[in-house]
């Protein structure tokens, strides 16, 4: 896959270094010193810096190529080879103290652990998008939609920090899908009051706390709220494409929950709906996991409530393949069943008769 004459090293490391008690940012690619900052705004300011890099070595989609293939990368262990298209991927080492962007074909990102897929960013003068209304296509859940929201959340399992709970989470999905140009968000009291976290302060405040957005006045109508990450603030397409996913966000099916359940629930519900499509109902156990924010043994709890509130009708873990299958009553008429929810030694799997 090596270009002969382009010389394209899209690629870019830093690290935390810690002196006399404050953190260094160290860049490989930089000539210039070391910045100092904060503790608590060091991963901030590592991903703002890798963003930097990005925009400023732009390469057309043609050229770019996957720099682990390239450079021999021991980021992740050794499969069949490249394929696949070329993606933007972060990558965080397990100590959290090293963070790599780089361009990555689709079969090294799969298997690369502690890592996102970037969303495609805006790298030319902003666009102003104003709101628009969802057309009724749009809200049943096009590949377009489902898409956008499976990026911002895989996005968002790396931007925040590992015990964001459950409905931050979901709270930083609306306002990544809704932010305009500039970072900033509104969100109608309505709009809190259906996600049942209306003068919920404290989930704002976990989200501020990991320095993603700034603490927004909650006795405002609507809640306006700044978001912190550069990165999320320069996505494309459009923001009137963005609200529509984040629409469909609200009330992914399927499958679907009532509205008050829990926001664990929710967030399994959205993770699993991304990965549903016509005639696809699985993904492996890592993805839902990251997506998350849980460990296997309380992801494998949610999809047994799932099973008991009927938003699934089934689910199976095999172990050997670390996929996880699950069944949606929708489709029950039509499959009859399923090839993966068979069973297998030591694999767990839930059977609703």
């Amino acid at each position: 896959m090596r270009l002969v004459g382009v010389a394209a090293r899209r690629i870019w490391t830093v690290e935390l270094r810690s002196r006399a008690g404050r953190p260094d940012l160290v860049c490989a690619h930089c000539t210039a010193p070391a910045s100092r900052f904060e503790a608590a705004s060091a991963r901030s300011a590592a991903l703002a810096h890798l963003a930097r890099h990005a925009r400023a070595d732009v390469l057309p989609e043609h050229l770019r190529t996957c720099q682990c293939g390239m450079r021999e990368c021991r980021w992740h262990p050794r499969h069949r080879g490249c394929a696949g298209p070329v993606l933007l991927v972060l990558t965080c080492d397990p100590s959290g103290r090293t963070w790599r962007l780089a361009d990555t074909c689709a079969a090294c990102a799969a298997v690369t652990h502690h890592s996102a897929v970037v969303p495609e960013t805006r790298f030319g003068r902003p666009q102003a998008c104003a709101p628009s209304a969802p057309t009724p296509g749009a809200l049943l859940g096009g590949s377009e939609e489902r898409t956008r929201v499976r990026e911002t959340l895989t996005y968002l399992a790396t931007a925040l920090p590992r015990f964001t709970s459950p409905a931050a989470r979901l709270l930083a999905v609306q306002c990544a899908l809704r932010a305009d140009s500039r970072g900033y968000v509104r969100l109608p009291a309505g709009l809190l009051r259906s996600m049942r976290l209306c003068g919920r302060r404290e989930v704002w405040e976990e989200l501020a706390h990991g320095l993603w957005l700034r603490p927004p006045d909650l006795r405002a109508t609507p809640v306006s709220v700044r978001l912190l990450d550069a990165t999320v603030r320069e996505q494309v397409p459009g923001r009137p494409a963005r609200c529509r996913a984040a629409h469909w966000a609200l009330h992914p099916a399927p499958p679907s929950l009532p509205v008050a359940a829990p926001a664990a629930l929710h967030l399994s519900a959205l993770v699993l709906a991304v990965h549903t499509s016509k005639g696809t109902a699985h993904t492996d156990m890592a993805a839902l996991t990251r997506l998350g924010g849980h460990t296997p043994q309380q992801t494998a709890e949610l999809l047994d409530r799932l099973v008991a509130l009927h938003a699934l009708t089934a689910w199976h873990h095999d172990r050997a393949s670390n996929e996880v299958f699950w069944r949606l009553p929708s489709h029950d008429h039509r499959t009859g069943g399923m090839a993966g929810l068979t069973a297998s030694s030591g694999a767990r799997q839930t059977y609703v008769s």
